[in-house]
């Protein structure tokens, strides 16, 4: 099925991406520079308006994807094709080698997905990362974690949003920690097979926000980040400030990290930790970040990162000049306990009496069921979120503690 309006400019195809709450913001500015076409799952229902025409399909299947993309080429000119979806980048790719536009190859974008392939990318043209071997079973597990070393990270090799990773520090906790990443490989995406055995990185995690176009990277962002929920990486709030200290030792490393992947083009999210012997690649996205990122590189720097990544896709020049120099932060709400949320309300709203708090939304409903990490999906066990900006990091924390001192939230526990 299809809507198609009359367009006479080149339209611009998404694929997939398209939840309304984290990447709402990516279709409304990607909507605003070009009539959009989109690829996904199910018809539009709050795009309608964003979007000129659409096709339903799979947007994690190339050859669904590419006979989608082929029925909107008959009714229109395609400027380009574009994804902020991780699980969507292969298929993108290859109807933009289908489409004959210019845009990353499917094989630099499996090799960005299969987190084992980017280890030996990584390796081969010495581009700091982790120790990582790829396991199937747990003695395969359980040699690789005794010829790494105490710590390991679990993860599945082509999975997101820290489904399924754990940190073991011992030996003993080899069988639970295996069952886990295990259980989380079993969702996770056709481009790699397997659990990663990994070296842990220990130091602050952080993720340089990259443009690239014709394989020339300018990095133009660093995100900060909080990771909660030990053994679990749970990403609970980001920081970004325009110029970034951080910036001139972590743009070449992340510049290289693409290079060795052979990702040439739009907008990249590369994770890193700071370790004792310099930046580490922790992995590479080659999409734009999640947990509202882009909208945190806006209200910091004034950069959009869902127009900077359609312009690339459709073959222009973005403008990369930074129109603000503040710092802008989102601390991510999660329940005390699981059980039944049976309150949850915040006097503060965003206004003129708080023109510093930029977005109070919640993801959770009184009467919903919550949970505590880890779980099944990327963000389940969230409840809300805030942003925040301010002239310094240190003062938007500061802001984000006194508007979550402010917050109620009561949790009915699961009955023992």
């Amino acid at each position: 099925m299809s809507r198609s309006t009359l367009v006479a400019d080149p339209v611009l195809i998404v694929v997939g991406g398209t939840d309304p709450v984290l990447r709402g913001y990516c279709m409304e500015q990607t909507a605003a520079a070009y009539p959009v076409a989109l690829i996904d799952a199910k018809p539009p229902t709050w795009q309608q308006d964003l979007v000129v025409d659409h096709e339903v399909a799979d947007p994690r299947d190339p050859t669904s994807v590419i006979a989608a993309g082929l029925a909107l080429a008959e009714r229109h000119t395609i400027a380009g094709v574009l994804t902020w979806d991780e699980y969507a980048l292969v298929a993108t790719a290859h109807l933009t080698a289908r489409l004959g536009l210019p845009g990353n190859t499917v094989a630099s974008m499996n090799a960005s997905r299969d987190k084992a392939a980017s280890r030996r990318h990584f390796a081969q043209h010495n581009v700091p990362s982790a120790t990582s071997t790829r396991v199937h079973t747990l003695p395969e597990a359980t040699a690789a974690a005794h010829r790494t070393g105490f710590p390991v990270v679990l993860k599945p090799s082509s999975h997101a949003g820290s489904i399924g990773v754990i940190r073991i520090d011992s030996p003993e906790d080899l069988t639970a920690g295996w069952e886990f990443a295990v259980s989380g490989a079993g969702e996770q995406g056709r481009e790699g097979s397997g659990v990663l055995v990994e070296e842990y990185l220990d130091g602050p995690e952080i993720s340089v926000e990259c443009v690239t176009q014709h394989g020339v990277t300018t990095v133009i962002a660093v995100t900060r980040k909080d990771v909660g929920f030990a053994p679990y990486f749970e990403e609970v709030g980001h920081t970004v400030t325009a110029g970034d200290p951080l910036l001139p030792d972590v743009a070449p490393v992340a510049a290289r990290a693409l290079r060795a992947l052979g990702v040439t083009d739009g907008v990249q999210h590369v994770e890193m930790r700071l370790t004792a012997t310099g930046p580490r690649i922790v992995e590479v996205n080659a999409r734009i970040g999640g947990d509202m990122i882009g909208e945190l590189v806006r209200l910091a720097a004034g950069l959009d990162l869902p127009r900077i990544a359609a312009d690339i896709a459709c073959g222009n020049a973005p403008d990369l000049t930074p129109t603000a120099h503040t710092t802008a932060a989102i601390t991510l709400l999660y329940p005390p306990v699981a059980g039944t949320l049976t309150a949850r309300h915040l006097p503060a709203v965003p206004g003129p009496s708080h023109p510093w708090l930029h977005q109070v939304t919640w993801l959770r409903d009184i009467g919903d069921q919550v949970c505590l990490p880890p779980t099944a999906l990327p963000g389940a066990a969230r409840i809300g979120f805030l942003i925040v900006t301010a002239d310094s990091p240190g003062d938007a924390r500061s802001r984000l503690a006194s508007i979550t001192e402010q917050l109620t939230l009561a949790v009915e526990p699961h009955a023992a």
